[in-house]
């Protein structure tokens, strides 16, 4: 069935402008002010007036906790909030269990997201000291990345031994996704707050234990790497003022080595510790009021390219106790543009720079096939949203684990209609499950 988005205001590759958008099947098939009354007939409207539309979010790092860890969340619960979130397309993490470090284990989470995502989905090949041979066969078409964990891992999945990172950064077929941090020197860190504090560490002292030499010292190498070998290299969660200058300049689609930011190291503060405690820790850590206002001078001006979540959800019961025993991380996805919005209202950015960065952006860095555009022939994957006050409680929280960081925070505007590929998933609150997303497609 044909559907037209009618009367919305778009925002696409830096243009504001009044259109009409003609839907049939899957397929964006015309953006114009002046459709025909032909094209009108037997057409479902959805009335757009006093709204904005937008390309679908995509969120190239999540972490949806399946298989393995399904206590937390899933990919069809993870899903939901995405497109409630107007998130259209994710990129999920390897580290599951078991983890997914081979193509086989790959292609079982396909397969999970073929069942169960309400949205489109990409999985990483997550990189070990052992398995070299299974990255080096992995299908660039259908795998969105290599992610290695430099640091903040446990078990194989922690690479930080140069030769093995030499290897892996030599012989890697596609885009190489770090996550940065100096485990040695976050030990001493550690070890020296204990001899302070025994295990009545401060939440607050996180930041200077997952310190900001510890991300520097790790991503400074990893550039070095992808120089050295002409790496496609993508860093992901930048946290301080110093990583901002990692990243390539120049033209987006030339850049070799790319950065990404995430909401909360944009929207939080150290100062958030006092407050909220371990219900903010994050690995890299929440830094100060200097670092985030670096990283939102570094998107603005597009030295960051992609704006993401690491959406990781943990129970209230892990994230609770001791500073020492409380998990890292947070969810995020539900809010990640809404978060966004009310920083464009503060001033920060643009309404097409969000959309650059969080739409345009990782379409271009990861090749993705057909996404990322309101472009006539593309798939119709779209967001609506409108100016709608409304306030994060936990009656209105979609995530299995219960709880967010921004529960009582007022926002100004609200997604009202989520589409993934012309077909409507979300719309105020209601999901609509009959079809399920895809398996993104990379034009490598």
């Amino acid at each position: 069935m044909k559907k037209i988005i009618q009367g919305g205001t778009l925002i696409n590759e830096g243009r504001i402008f009044q259109a009409d958008i003609l839907l049939e099947n899957d397929r964006i098939a015309e953006i114009s002010d002046h459709l025909s009354e032909a094209q009108f007939e037997n057409a479902e409207i959805i009335n757009a007036q006093d709204h904005y539309v937008i390309p679908g979010v995509i969120d190239d790092q999540v972490h949806f906790r399946e298989p393995g860890l399904t206590r937390k969340g899933d990919i069809a619960e993870g899903s939901r909030a995405a497109a409630a979130g107007g998130v259209t397309s994710f990129m999920d993490m390897p580290n599951v269990i078991p983890p997914t470090t081979t193509l086989r284990l790959l292609e079982e989470k396909q397969e999970i997201g073929q069942r169960n995502s309400l949205v489109n989905y990409s999985f990483y090949l997550g990189a070990t000291s052992e398995n070299i041979e299974e990255i080096r066969k992995a299908d660039p078409r259908t795998t969105c990345g290599i992610k290695v964990f430099m640091g903040s891992s446990t078990g194989n999945m922690l690479v930080d031994h140069i030769p093995t990172l030499e290897r892996i950064f030599a012989e890697a077929p596609l885009l190489i996704a770090t996550h940065c941090e100096d485990t040695p020197l976050i030990n001493k860190n550690l070890a020296a707050f204990r001899q302070r504090y025994g295990e009545a560490i401060p939440p607050e002292a996180h930041p200077l234990i997952r310190s900001r030499e510890a991300c520097f010292k790790s991503s400074s190498l990893a550039a070095t790497l992808a120089r050295k070998y002409k790496s496609r290299l993508h860093i992901l969660h930048l946290s301080t003022a110093e990583e901002t200058k990692l990243p390539d300049s120049g033209i987006r689609t030339q850049k070799q080595i790319t950065g990404e930011v995430c909401v909360h190291h944009l929207w939080f503060n150290d100062q958030a510790y006092t407050s909220k405690g371990n219900l903010v820790k994050w690995n890299p850590a929440i830094k100060t009021e200097q670092d985030r206002l670096s990283l939102l001078k570094a998107v603005k001006e597009g030295r960051i390219d992609i704006i993401a979540t690491d959406h990781a959800p943990h129970l209230l019961s892990e994230k609770n106790g001791p500073y020492t025993q409380a998990a890292s991380g947070g969810p995020m996805i539900q809010h990640s543009l809404t978060v966004m919005l009310e920083l464009m209202e503060k001033g920060y950015f643009s309404l097409a720079e969000i959309v650059d960065r969080m739409c345009h952006a990782p379409a271009d860095l990861f090749h993705i096939s057909q996404r990322g555009y309101l472009r006539k022939g593309y798939k119709a994957d779209i967001c609506i949203f409108k100016k709608s006050p409304w306030t994060v409680t936990k009656d209105n929280l979609l995530y299995r684990c219960g709880w967010s960081p921004l529960e009582n925070t007022s926002f100004t505007y609200q997604v009202q209609l989520t589409l993934v590929n012309g077909h409507k998933v979300y719309e105020k609150g209601t999901f609509y499950e009959d079809r399920k997303g895809e398996l993104l497609l990379f034009e490598r």
